[in-house]
């Protein structure tokens, strides 16, 4: 086996919580499966575009029992109602969940573990049978801390929820592996800001799955930044289950990490059911970005719309798959992706894969995919009026980026993502 699934079949046997809720023979299967099939090489087509020889030669240790001191400047300008996670430790003092609504449940993964409650964390049997889904299976293993988050029915909350997740410097490599739920029950409403944030330089692994729930007639509306350290290793991976007339709104901004990989899968059953999905990867040094998109249209009359902004500088790579499955029966659907991407140096790469496949009739999709460089006629236009060069290139980086923040209603939510993105694309620029 590699270093790394050594480490982690060592930190297995060391979990405190392996037979918890009754998931230890769940626990043992999903760990079992991922040493018998390994990790996926380049000739595995979902990660062809993701090497992982370099990563699967570290070690890293378990995350530490009780989270450490840091600093909170980190985290300044994070409001109230927020739930903070500490190189993968649930930190109380950090945390505040003074204003949380009422029939809004956000309490952390270890508490639901050891009340013991099979049904309250039923969520976390579920099993991955490709041999791809590696990092999934390793979290249904290993996971012992997370965010659980529910909404009762007919609950609508009007103050965003911010989960935080804290990298810092400790002694050896840690990883952790986080599990969070997000259920909204029939007719519920919630904004949710998920921060990924480091508090100093760090090289760790951050595995972390979510699952997203949402009953009839729910809105979701979630925000998700990566800005971690510029050495860490984040892998992340959603999947969402959307009931009829549920509604799904969603912005990734992946701004740091040395390598980050996220997949967002998204199934929507119900009838009418929508997903809206936007985001900008900002590749930069010898960063590696990769994010995969499923979406998968059950039922009829169901919509998805996907627009998604790239930029390439250094000698950076980013992957892009934008991947829609139009079942037989979901007659009515209306599917739509767009991914332009820029390149502002000649070392940069950026790989884009729209893929679109159709077995129903009546329905609408489209999908389109660019890579080029910013258009030297308006870049003309600017300089000729007076504007210089660098600012010119850096106004129209910037609106190029900023189209897929329309997509929140929450203004104070929106105000903090202008934020992020414009000092991540200010360092750029």
């Amino acid at each position: 086996m590699s270093a790394l699934l050594d480490a982690f079949v060592s930190a297995f046997d060391a979990l405190p919580v392996r037979e918890s809720a009754g998931l230890g023979a769940t626990r043992r299967a999903a760990l079992d499966a991922a040493l018998r099939d390994g990790l996926p090489g380049p000739r595995t087509e979902a990660w062809k575009y993701t090497p992982l020889r370099a990563l699967e030669r570290r070690a890293f240790v378990a995350a530490d029992a009780a989270p450490a001191a840091f600093d909170s400047a980190a985290i300044a300008g994070i409001p109230a109602p927020r739930i903070v996670f500490h190189n993968g430790r649930y930190d109380a003092a950090q945390s505040d969940l003074a204003g949380l609504p009422a029939g809004v449940s956000l309490q952390p993964l270890s508490q639901v573990l050891a009340q013991g409650d099979v049904r309250e964390a039923n969520f976390l049997a579920r099993r991955y049978e490709r041999a791809d889904e590696v990092f999934a299976r390793l979290n249904a293993a290993l996971a012992d801390e997370g965010a659980v988050l529910r909404v009762d029915a007919g609950v609508q909350a009007q103050v965003p929820v911010h989960l935080v997740f804290v990298g810092s410097p400790a002694a050896g490599d840690r990883a952790w592996h986080l599990r969070h739920l997000i259920e909204l029950r029939e007719g519920a409403s919630l904004t949710v800001v998920e921060h990924q944030l480091a508090a100093d330089s760090h090289t760790h692994l951050s595995n972390s799955l979510t699952h997203v729930h949402l009953a009839p007639n729910a809105n979701l509306s979630q925000a998700r930044v990566q800005d971690e350290a510029l050495g860490a290793t984040v892998i992340a991976r959603t999947d969402a289950v959307l009931a009829g007339n549920a509604r799904y709104r969603r912005i990734d901004l992946e701004l740091g990490a040395a390598l980050s990989r996220h997949e967002l899968n998204a199934a929507l059953h119900g009838e009418a059911a929508q997903v809206h999905a936007n985001g900008v990867l900002l590749a930069t040094g010898r960063r590696h970005l990769d994010t995969r998109l499923g979406i998968d249209h059950v039922g009829r009359d169901t919509q998805c719309e996907l627009i998604w902004r790239g930029l390439g500088a250094g000698r950076s790579r980013a992957a892009f798959h934008g991947g829609i499955l139009i079942r037989e029966g979901a007659d009515g659907s209306n599917a739509m992706l767009s991914n332009k991407n820029l390149l502002l140096s000649e070392g940069a790469e950026i790989d884009t894969q729209p893929v679109l496949e159709i077995h129903a009739d009546e329905v609408q999709a489209a999908h389109g995919a660019t890579v080029g460089q910013l258009d030297a006629n308006a870049l003309f236009y600017l300089r000729s009026r007076g504007v210089p060069a660098e600012q010119a290139r850096a106004l129209l980086t910037t609106a190029f980026c900023r189209e897929t923040l329309s997509l929140f209603e929450d203004d104070s939510a929106r105000a903090m993502l202008e934020v992020r993105l414009n000092l991540a694309l200010e360092r750029l620029i």
